[in-house]
C-alpha cells in the first residue's frame, strides 16, 4: 500500500527536545514552570500584544474570553457560523445564546453585512448581543476593519479566533492583535503545535491576570485549597509549553511552507476548469494553513467534492470538506441565523488538501497526479 499523506501532521524541528529535556531534568513537569512563562512571552512579542495565557486549548481561550466579558445565562453572542465547533461551544458552556453569521465571498469569513443586520435586528428584539466571535479561517484575515468598525459603532467586544491563522498579518500586522481578546490553538493539525493546546491573548493585563487565576481552579492565595469562585483546569503543561517554544523558533519558516504548498496546488490545478482557489485580498497575507479548493460540478463534468474526497481517499491520501456551518449543525438547530445560504455552498463544494509542512514533493505531485487523473478519466 502506498504511503499515507495525511491532511496536516505534526512536524517537530528539534529545536522543541531542548526545553522538554529541560522541564524533566528539572522537574518541572506540572502546569508552572519556566516554559509556561517564556512560551507566553514569545507569543506576546511575536503577535503584538502584551499579555498571554497559555491553555490546554483555543476552545478553553473562547470559554474564558466569554467569562472575562461578562457572559452568562441567556445573553447573545454573535458567532461566525462557518467555523469548527471550538469558536461555538463556549457559549452554550455559559448557557447564552449564539446568534450565527454566515460569510462573504472574498475571505470566507463574517460577512459585515450581515453582522449588522443582525445586530440590529437583536437590538430591534431588546437583546443587544454580549459579544461578538469572528474567525480567521483556514488562514486568511477576516475583513477586520469593517468588522471592528461595526462593533465599536454598537460598543460590543470582539472576540479574534485566530486558531488558524497564527503568522497571517492584515496591513502587515500579526493575527491575535486585533480582538478585545484573541484566540490561538496549538493542536496537532496547527500551524506549529504544542500537542494540544492553545493560548488566550489580550492587552489588559488584570483581565488576562484572572483568565490565568480561572485556569488554574480558581484557587484563592492561601496556604490551604480555597475556592471563592468556580474555576477550570485549563492551563498548559511546562513540558507542552516547551514544545511551544520550540516551534516558535520555526515559525515563520512553516508560514512559508505552507504558502509554498498553496502556490504548488494553485499553479497545478488553477487552470483546470471548475477548480478555484482562495486568493489573499489587498493588506493581507494568509498563512494558508490549509490549501482549500472549491469544486464545481456544472464546470467539470459532474465530478463533486465528495468524488474527489473519495478519489484521493482510496490512493491514501486524506483530505477533508469545508466546515459544516454551525447553522446547520443539529446541536445548534434552534439557534438564530443571519445571511444567505454561502457557507452551505462552500461546505457543499469545498475540499481541503493536503497542506502539512513535512510533505515532500513527491508527496504533492501524487496527490495533483491523482486529481489530474481522476479530473481527465471521469
Amino acid at each position: 500500500m502506498k504511503k499515507r499523506i495525511y491532511l496536516s501532521s505534526p512536524h517537530m524541528c528539534g529545536h522543541e527536545l531542548a526545553f522538554v529535556n529541560e522541564a524533566y531534568e528539572t522537574n518541572w513537569v506540572a502546569p508552572v514552570g519556566k516554559n509556561i512563562d517564556n512560551f507566553e512571552q514569545d507569543l506576546c512579542n511575536y503577535v503584538g500584544v502584551n499579555h498571554a495565557v497559555s491553555l490546554s486549548s483555543g476552545t478553553a481561550a473562547i470559554h474564558l474570553a466569554l467569562i472575562l466579558l461578562g457572559v452568562v445565562t441567556g445573553d447573545e453572542v454573535i458567532c461566525q457560523s462557518f467555523t469548527f465547533c471550538g469558536s461555538a461551544n463556549p457559549i452554550l458552556y455559559q448557557k447564552a445564546i449564539p446568534i450565527f453569521v454566515d460569510s462573504e465571498s472574498e475571505t470566507w469569513n463574517m460577512s459585515p453585512e450581515f453582522l449588522e443586520k443582525a445586530i440590529k435586528d437583536r437590538i430591534k428584539k431588546g437583546n443587544k448581543p454580549k459579544a461578538i466571535i469572528y474567525v480567521h479561517l483556514y488562514g486568511m484575515p477576516a475583513k477586520i476593519h469593517e468588522i471592528h468598525k461595526i462593533a465599536d459603532g454598537y460598543e460590543i467586544p470582539l472576540i479574534e479566533d485566530a486558531a488558524e491563522a497564527l503568522g497571517s498579518t492584515y496591513k502587515g500586522r500579526q493575527s491575535g492583535s486585533f480582538g478585545d481578546f484573541a484566540v490561538l490553538s496549538f493542536n496537532g493539525n496547527k500551524i506549529i503545535t504544542t500537542s494540544s493546546g492553545g493560548a488566550l491573548l489580550g492587552n489588559d493585563k488584570a483581565l488576562i491576570d484572572k483568565a490565568r487565576f480561572l485556569a488554574t481552579q480558581a484557587r484563592d492565595p492561601v496556604p490551604h485549597y480555597e475556592h471563592s469562585t468556580i474555576g477550570y483546569n485549563y492551563r498548559m503543561s511546562n513540558i507542552l509549553a516547551g514544545i511551544g517554544r520550540g516551534q516558535m523558533r520555526i515559525l515563520d519558516k512553516r508560514v512559508e511552507q505552507r504558502r509554498n504548498n498553496y502556490k504548488f496546488y494553485n499553479d497545478e490545478l488553477g487552470n483546470i476548469e471548475g477548480l478555484s482557489f482562495l486568493e489573499e485580498t489587498k493588506n493581507v497575507k494568509s498563512n494558508y494553513w490549509l490549501t482549500t479548493v472549491l469544486i464545481d460540478p456544472r464546470k467539470i463534468g459532474g465530478i463533486t467534492r465528495e468524488s474527489i474526497r473519495l478519489k484521493l481517499e482510496s490512493e491514501n491520501i486524506e483530505s477533508r470538506p469545508l466546515w459544516k456551518p454551525m447553522h446547520m449543525q443539529p446541536v445548534f438547530k434552534d439557534a438564530p441565523y443571519y445571511g444567505d445560504r454561502l457557507s452551505e455552498n462552500l461546505f457543499e463544494n469545498g475540499l481541503c488538501l493536503p497542506s502539512g509542512t513535512n510533505m515532500t514533493n513527491y508527496d504533492k505531485q501524487r496527490v495533483v497526479k491523482a486529481i489530474k487523473k481522476y479530473c481527465r478519466d471521469a
